[in-house]
């Protein structure tokens, strides 16, 4: 008995697969997906147990449709599909698609979850900002929340802000990948390996994220702590902020969300 089935099975939807498999949400064979032209419905099929449908046709007895195909791809789904999920919860993880446009494409799904997860959620340490398009039931809140929590931490959020998370938490780890990336390059020009350089820049970003999350302290105060007057971490948070390191996130913020509001 198919209960939940993924419009799409690529990377995220592979995330969610295996986030409620592992965390016994549901079984293989309760879990469905279908691909596009491609093999990755197929490949997550092999991989996880899962049942593999025609994207023409949702399995009969599914209650919960989550939507993980590209954005650009919604209009090409089949009409079909909408008559199919009367009744049904709708999960949708496409970028920058509102729960308006969702609703004209699906206007009789019984609630409609707009959310915005992140690529961490690979590994179960992601966050996923959601806004249903109703009130959600106690019941229908556990089951968003048991399958949204597979990628990791879940925020309701309202809608007015799911542009902003975008811009922050939805596309925030390229933005820690670059500082990274950063990190290794200028290592490098100062003398140190490939090897040592990535290993050093690596571990410190993943150390100093886990004592961020670990802290009771706020990341400033954390900052602070490492900052000796007149030392080496003074020396370069001052180079920081002469060029505008924070004005620079803002900037770099304010043009993903203003992306964000294109794309709707």
């Amino acid at each position: 008995m198919i209960k939940v089935s993924f419009i799409g099975s690529g990377r995220m939807a592979s995330a969610i697969v295996t986030g409620i498999l592992r965390n016994k949400c549901y079984t293989p064979d309760e879990v469905a997906c279908t691909g596009g032209n491609d093999d990755t419905a197929t490949i997550l099929s092999k991989k996880t147990g899962i049942s593999v449908f025609d994207s023409e046709k949702i399995p009969e007895l599914t209650s919960i449709l989550i939507l993980a195909c590209k954005p650009q791809q919604l209009e090409q789904l089949s009409d079909t599909l909408a008559t199919q999920s009367e009744g049904k919860i709708i999960i949708s993880i496409l970028a920058g698609t509102n729960l308006e446009k969702l609703k004209i494409k699906y206007p009789n799904a019984k609630v409609i979850v707009r959310s915005m997860p992140n690529t961490p959620g690979q590994i179960g340490k992601g966050i996923t900002a959601y806004v249903p398009s109703e009130p959600l039931s106690s019941n229908d809140q556990k089951i968003v929340e048991n399958i949204l929590g597979s990628l990791g931490k879940t925020l309701s959020v309202p809608e007015e802000k799911m542009d902003q998370v975008t811009a922050l938490s939805g596309s925030g780890p390229a933005y820690i990948f670059e500082f990274t990336a950063g990190l290794i390059e200028s290592g490098i020009k100062l003398g140190l390996s490939q090897d040592e350089a990535e290993l050093l820049a690596k571990e410190t970003v993943y150390g100093a994220a886990c004592l961020m999350n670990q802290s009771l302290d706020k990341p400033d105060e954390l900052r602070n702590q490492v900052t000796s007057p007149g030392g080496t971490t003074e020396a370069a948070l001052g180079v920081f902020k002469k060029e505008g390191l924070r004005t620079i996130i803002c900037e770099a913020l304010t043009a993903a969300n203003n992306r964000s509001i294109e794309l709707r």
